[in-house]
C-alpha cells in the first residue's frame, strides 16, 4: 500500500484524516451493493504534507494567514493569490508522480476533485470551498490539476470560511480524488430529506441535462421532483436552453439544448423512483440523510458523491411507528440556546421528581412531545389556548399540523400532561384559586415569598460543608423540596390568579369601554414583582457608583477574577463593594439563559453587570428607582380611576375586584422561576467545588469541563476518580455544532419543520408582524443586542433581541421600547415591559436580522407590529 495513493476499494470512513471527507465517502460508497461509483483513487494528505507543508517558503506563507480578519477581503485576496501561485509552481516528488501515473489508464478522462479533511463531515460540510477539474486527459494534466487542487485549499472563500468558523489553517489538509469521468445525459443532486421543510420522508431531486456542474454553477434551472414512499408527489419541469458537456480535447463546453428537449421532463417517473430507492440505500448505509450527486450514463445511475445534510435539525427518536409532534420548550422558557449535557440532565430532574415522562432532547435543546395533548379534543383546546398566551406562532404551527387529517389521525395517544399540577392533581389548586379570588388578601404573596426564603436559607446551611458523593445525593433529594415549592397549590393558584385577572381586565375593558390592553397600565409597579425589582434595584447600585468617580473608572477596567479585590484602597471602594454584594446576594443567581445551570451566573462574574450599571449612571439621575416606582404606581391608579368612573353598578364592582386582584397577584407570576434559580445558585456552587477537586486530581483541565458530563456521570467520576477524557472532547464538539443550529418552534417525527403565520392583512405596508404585548407606540433608535454582556444602550433606544429572560430586566430599565423574536403575552419579557410601561412587540420573526442596529423604528405595542422608518 502506497503512503501517497489509495484506491477507493482500500478506503473507508476510518481514513478520514488520510483522504478527507469526500475521499472517505467515496470509499464507503464503493462498498455498498447496488451503488455504481466510477472507479478511482485518492492522493492522500501525506502527499500534500510532503509536497506542500514541508516546503519552508510555503510554510511561512501559511503561517502569515493567521493574522487576517474574515472581513478584510483585500488582504485575504493578496495573501491567497501569492500562496496559490507558490503551490502551483511546486515540483511534485518523483515517487508521488510515479504512483499517480501508475493508476491512470491510457485514453481515459478523469475528474480531479479536492477532498479536504474538514469537508463533507456530519457537523460541517465546507461544500464548494475547494476546486474540481473535469474531463482531464493525460498524466501531465492530471498531475497539474492535483497541484491546483492543493492550491485551492487557499482560495479566498476557503480561507475566509475557515477564519469565520474558527478552523486553524494548518488543521485542515487536502487530499485529491482522481475518478474516471462519466459523460451523463442527465445529472443532478438528490436530498434524502426535503431541504426546504426538513421532512425526512420526502426525497427531493434536482435534475438537468448534461453535466451536473451546470446546476451547481446556476447555468441552468433544474427540474425538481419530490418523492414520498415510492410516489412522485410533486414535480416542476423547467425550461432548459443550455447544457454542459465534456469536450473531446478535455475540459467542458456549453451548448444549446435542441428545441424538442427544452421543455421535456429530464427523468422519467420510473427513473425518479429508481433514484429514490438508490438514495434510501445510501442513507441507510451512512445512517443519516444525505446530499447525493448523481449522473445518468448509459441508462445507469452513477453516484459521484454523498455527504451528510448538515443543515437539518435533529429529530427525537421514536420506536412506536406513530406520528409525533414536538414543541420547543426553549421558546416557552425564553432560552433557545443549546444546553450543555450537565444543564440538560440537571433540568430533567424536575420532570423526574414530578413523576412526568422526561422531555425529548434534540440538538442540545428540550422538545416536548405534544401528541397526547393534541390527540384529545379537550386537552387540545386547553393546550392551544394556553400556548397562544406564550407564543402565537407556536400555537398556529400546531393548528397547521392538526389541519393535516391523515397525519393527525395517526398521532400517538397517551396521558396528557397539560393538567399536571403536581401532587394531588388540579383540584387542590382549584380550591386555593377560588379561596384566593374570594378573599383577595394582599398578605398571601408576601407569606409565600417568606416561606420560600426560609427554605432557601435552610438549604444554604444544609449544603455547606458537604462534599463528594454526599453533595450529589443531597441535591437529588432537595429537588423534591424544590418541586414541592414550585407546585404548592396555593403558590400555583396565586400566580394563576394574577394572570387570569389580567386577562379578565383586558377582555372586559375592551368589550365594555373599547379600551385595549387596559391591564398593561394597571400592572405597572405592581406588588412583589421580583424581576421588576431586580432591574430597578440596580439603579440604586448606580446611585452609589455615581457618588464615587474613582469606582466608575475602576469598573470600566475591572476583571472577573479580581473584581472585588481590586476595589480595596480606592475612594468609595467599600461602599460600592457592599452595594454590589448586597445586590448579588439577592439576585446573583440570575444570568442570561439561566435555566441551564452551567451558564455563568452574575455572582460568578459580576463584570456581566458592569455595562448596565455604568449605563444607568450615564442615563439616569439620582433616585431614579423610587421615581420610576412612583410614576408607575400613579399611572396604574390613574388608569383604574378613569376606567371605573366610566362604569356603574355590577360592572364597576366586578371590574374593581379584578383590578385589585391583578395588583395583588400579577407580580407573583415571576417568582417561581426566581425560587428555582435561588436553589440553582447554591447547587452550582457546591458542584463547581467538586469540579475544582477533579482539576486538582488531573482528571479535568478546567472546572467547566464538567459541563460536558451528565449529572450522573459527574457523580460517578467524583466517586471513582476515573474519566475517559475523549467523552469531554466529543461532547464539546457536538455542543459547538448544536449552537450553530436554529431550533424550530414545532417539528414532526418526520423531521418536518412547521412554521406558524400571522394574519398580516391589516398591517401597514412593509411592517414586521408580531404580537402586541405591552401597549403604546414609540419611535427611537434600534439597538440590536445579541448578548446581554455586550449591551450598550442609551436613553431613548429601543431594544431588539432574540429573547429575554428575567436577567434582561435591568436592561429594560434603560430603554423605551422592546422588540423580541420569541415570546408571547405572558412570557417574561412581556410581563416586565408592561411593568415598566414600555411598548413591546414580540414574536417578530428574524427581527435581529431584518432590523439593523441604529435604524429608526416605530414599535406599535397596541396592534403588534414594527415599522422601519426612513
Amino acid at each position: 500500500m502506497s503512503a501517497y495513493v489509495l484506491g477507493f476499494h482500500e478506503i473507508d470512513k476510518t481514513l478520514l484524516t488520510v483522504v478527507g471527507g469526500k475521499g472517505a465517502n467515496l470509499g464507503e460508497l464503493s462498498s455498498i451493493d447496488g451503488v455504481r461509483v466510477p472507479d478511482g483513487f485518492c492522493v492522500t494528505t501525506e502527499a500534500y504534507r510532503a509536497a506542500v507543508e514541508r516546503d519552508p517558503a510555503i510554510s511561512r506563507l501559511i503561517d502569515g494567514l493567521s493574522g487576517l480578519r474574515a472581513d478584510d477581503r483585500t488582504a485575504i485576496a493578496g495573501a491567497c493569490a501569492h500562496l496559490r501561485a507558490a503551490i502551483e509552481g511546486l515540483p511534485i516528488p518523483g515517487e508521488l508522480e510515479r504512483d499517480i501515473v501508475a493508476r491512470l489508464d491510457d485514453g481515459v478522462a478523469y475528474a480531479v476533485r479536492s477532498s479536504a479533511t474538514a469537508e463533507d463531515l456530519p457537523s460541517n460540510s465546507f461544500a464548494g470551498q475547494q476546486d474540481t477539474y473535469l474531463n482531464v486527459r493525460g498524466p501531465a494534466d492530471v498531475v497539474r490539476d492535483v497541484r491546483r487542487c492543493w492550491a485551492s485549499l487557499f482560495t479566498d472563500r476557503a480561507v475566509a470560511y475557515r477564519i469565520r468558523s474558527g478552523f486553524d489553517h494548518r488543521a485542515v489538509m487536502v487530499s485529491v480524488a482522481v475518478q474516471r469521468m462519466v459523460f451523463p445525459v442527465a445529472a443532478g443532486i438528490m436530498f434524502t430529506a426535503d431541504p426546504v421543510t426538513s421532512n425526512r420522508t420526502v426525497v427531493s431531486i434536482d435534475a438537468g441535462f448534461g453535466l451536473g456542474e451546470a446546476l451547481v454553477s446556476g447555468l441552468v434551472n433544474a427540474d425538481t421532483y419530490r418523492v414520498k414512499a415510492g410516489r412522485v408527489v410533486e414535480r416542476h419541469v423547467s425550461t432548459q436552453t443550455k447544457e454542459l458537456y465534456a469536450a473531446p480535447d478535455g475540459g467542458t463546453r456549453e451548448r444549446p439544448v435542441e428545441t424538442a428537449r427544452q421543455n421535456a421532463q429530464t427523468l422519467s417517473d420510473e427513473q425518479i423512483l429508481q433514484l429514490e430507492r438508490l438514495g434510501r440505500r445510501i442513507e441507510a448505509h451512512f445512517g443519516s440523510p444525505q446530499d447525493i450527486e448523481w449522473g445518468l450514463d448509459g441508462g445507469v445511475f452513477h453516484v459521484l458523491q454523498s455527504r451528510p445534510i448538515t443543515t437539518l435539525y435533529p429529530v427525537p427518536v421514536t420506536h412506536d411507528g406513530k406520528n409525533h409532534v414536538y414543541m420547543s420548550y426553549g421558546h416557552r422558557q425564553m432560552m433557545t440556546d443549546a444546553f450543555t449535557p450537565l444543564g440538560l440532565s440537571f433540568f430533567l430532574l424536575l420532570d423526574e421528581c414530578l413523576g412526568r415522562p422526561p422531555m425529548s432532547v434534540a440538538g442540545g435543546r428540550f422538545y416536548k412531545d405534544m401528541s397526547h395533548e393534541l390527540s384529545s379534543p379537550m386537552t387540545r383546546a386547553v393546550t392551544l389556548k394556553s400556548l397562544g398566551q406564550v407564543d402565537v406562532l407556536m400555537a398556529n404551527a400546531l393548528r397547521t399540523v392538526m389541519s393535516r387529517k391523515d397525519f393527525a389521525r395517526s398521532l400517538a395517544r397517551g396521558k396528557a400532561s397539560v393538567m399536571n399540577f403536581g401532587k394531588g392533581g388540579p383540584l387542590p389548586m382549584a380550591r386555593q384559586y377560588l379561596k384566593l379570588a374570594r378573599e383577595d388578601d394582599p398578605r398571601v404573596v408576601p407569606e409565600l415569598i417568606a416561606q420560600n426564603e426560609r427554605s432557601v436559607e435552610a438549604l444554604r446551611q444544609a449544603i455547606a460543608g458537604r462534599s463528594g458523593d454526599d453533595v450529589f445525593a443531597f441535591i437529588f433529594e432537595d429537588h423534591r423540596e424544590l418541586t414541592d415549592i414550585m407546585f404548592e397549590p396555593r403558590s400555583v393558584a396565586a400566580a394563576f390568579l394574577g394572570i387570569q385577572s389580567a386577562n379578565w381586565v383586558n377582555k372586559h375593558m375592551q368589550a365594555w369601554l373599547g379600551v385595549k390592553n387596559a391591564a398593561d397600565a394597571i400592572a405597572q409597579s405592581a406588588d412583589h414583582n421580583v424581576v421588576a425589582a431586580m432591574g430597578l434595584e440596580l439603579l440604586d447600585v448606580a446611585d452609589v457608583v455615581r457618588q464615587c468617580p474613582a469606582m466608575a473608572a475602576y469598573l470600566e477596567r475591572a476583571e472577573r477574577d479580581t473584581f472585588f479585590d481590586g476595589m480595596a484602597g480606592l475612594d468609595g471602594g467599600d461602599r460600592v463593594r457592599r452595594a454590589i454584594e448586597d445586590y448579588l446576594h439577592k439576585y446573583g443567581m440570575h444570568c442570561s439563559g439561566d435555566i441551564d445551570i452551567t451558564r455563568t451566573r452574575w455572582s460568578e462574574d459580576p463584570t456581566l453587570l458592569v455595562p448596565i450599571i455604568l449605563g444607568n449612571v450615564k442615563n439616569f439621575p439620582p433616585g431614579a428607582r423610587q421615581a420610576k416606582i412612583e410614576q408607575g404606581r400613579l399611572e396604574a391608579e390613574r388608569t383604574m380611576t378613569e376606567l371605573l368612573s366610566r362604569l356603574s353598578g355590577r360592572k364597576a364592582k366586578k371590574a374593581a375586584k379584578h383590578m385589585s386582584r391583578l395588583r395583588h397577584f400579577i407580580g407573583y407570576r415571576e417568582y417561581s422561576k426566581h425560587a428555582c434559580l435561588q436553589r440553582y445558585g447554591l447547587y452550582k456552587r457546591a458542584l463547581m467545588e467538586e469540579a475544582r477537586k477533579l482539576v486538582a486530581q488531573g482528571l479535568l483541565e478546567s472546572p467547566e469541563e464538567a459541563y460536558f458530563l451528565s449529572l450522573e456521570e459527574f457523580r460517578e467520576v467524583v466517586r471513582t476518580g476515573r474519566l475517559d477524557h475523549t467523552v469531554i472532547t466529543e461532547r464539546r464538539d457536538a455542543f459547538e455544532g448544536y449552537q450553530k443550529l436554529t431550533p424550530p418552534r414545532v417539528m414532526t417525527s418526520d423531521g418536518e419543520v412547521i412554521s406558524g403565520e400571522y394574519d398580516t392583512g391589516a398591517l401597514p405596508e412593509g411592517a414586521l408582524a408580531g404580537i402586541a404585548v405591552s401597549s403604546g407606540v414609540v419611535e427611537g433608535r434600534a439597538r440590536v443586542v445579541m448578548n446581554l454582556e455586550d449591551a450598550d444602550v442609551r436613553e431613548g433606544d429601543i431594544l431588539v433581541t432574540v429573547y429575554s429572560d428575567p436577567s434582561w430586566s435591568p436592561l429594560f430599565v434603560s430603554v423605551k421600547g422592546v422588540v423580541l423574536e420569541v415570546g408571547g403575552v405572558m412570557t417574561h419579557g412581556a410581563v416586565i415591559a408592561r411593568e415598566y410601561g414600555l411598548p413591546a412587540v414580540v414574536g417578530v420573526e428574524g427581527a435581529t436580522t431584518r432590523i439593523r442596529d441604529g435604524q429608526l423604528i416605530r414599535v406599535n405595542g397596541s396592534d403588534g407590529y414594527v415599522e422601519v422608518l426612513a
